[in-house]
């Protein structure tokens, strides 16, 4: 489903990915791992078409799609979720939905879709009407994966879900994760900084360190690793 190889971006002079190089097989859940600064997001920013790539290819089914505006690779069905959420905060719960709809016309579709984010998470169709920048942390991560979702996505990139959120909630979050990628057949790139729970629901991992892939092995391989285990999930 999405295949990155040797992947460099820099931020002016300042090198931030050192040839990344990772495959997210279609329907599987994989978790890319690492301490603050070490290229996590910046390798979500540069697939999605935020930032651009120095050298390096980016393919999504099969397509090239190194470098291509952000709006067109969601337009092909590969959908980011940023780091700190990033809803419309002065939109409510329903025109943020709708927002994540914007590309597509079919409107029996888009009335499904929303009563399958109601589905998976209840809380948004109490908050319906309410103004997004007014909830919680954690009701905030919800609508903004259900925004994407409202997409269509094929491939969904996390940034981040559990960040600031209450630990009631995060595990509550995680398994939605779980039940889209499952239900819905949705592929998942997820960059979490709670390296057990990635580690618990995805089935590969990668290992990034200064902006290279450090390790790369099956989730529960890298679950039982010594060196993993010291120093991402507290020995």
């Amino acid at each position: 489903m999405l295949e990155i190889t040797n992947l460099e971006v820099a931020y002016g002079s300042i090198a931030a990915l050192h040839g990344v190089s990772l495959k997210v097989p279609e329907k599987s859940i994989v978790t890319l791992i690492g301490a603050n600064g070490a290229g996590k997001s910046t390798t979500l920013r540069a697939i999605s078409g935020l930032i651009k790539t120095r050298s390096g290819t980016v393919r999504y089914a099969g397509e090239d799609i190194t470098n291509l505006p952000a709006h067109k690779i969601v337009a092909k069905g590969l959908c980011h979720v940023p780091e700190g959420r990033m809803v419309f905060a002065n939109l409510t719960v329903e025109e943020n939905l709708k927002m994540g709809a914007y590309l597509r016309h079919d409107k029996a579709g888009i009335v499904e879709d929303v009563e399958y984010c109601f589905h998976i998470f209840p809380r948004l169709k109490e908050r319906f009407q309410q103004v997004s920048g007014t909830m919680s942390g954690g009701e905030q991560q919800m609508l903004a994966i259900a925004r994407a979702l409202m997409s269509k996505p094929q491939c969904l990139m996390l940034d981040e879900p559990s960040l600031g959120i209450a630990p009631i909630l995060v595990r509550s979050i995680f398994d939605q994760i779980v039940a889209i990628n499952k239900e819905r057949g949705i592929t998942v790139l997820l960059v979490e900084q709670n390296a057990n729970l990635a580690l618990r629901i995805s089935t590969h991992g990668y290992v990034l360190e200064t902006g290279k892939v450090l390790l790369n092995d099956t989730s529960e391989a890298l679950r039982t690793n010594p060196q993993v285990r010291e120093a991402y999930l507290g020995g």
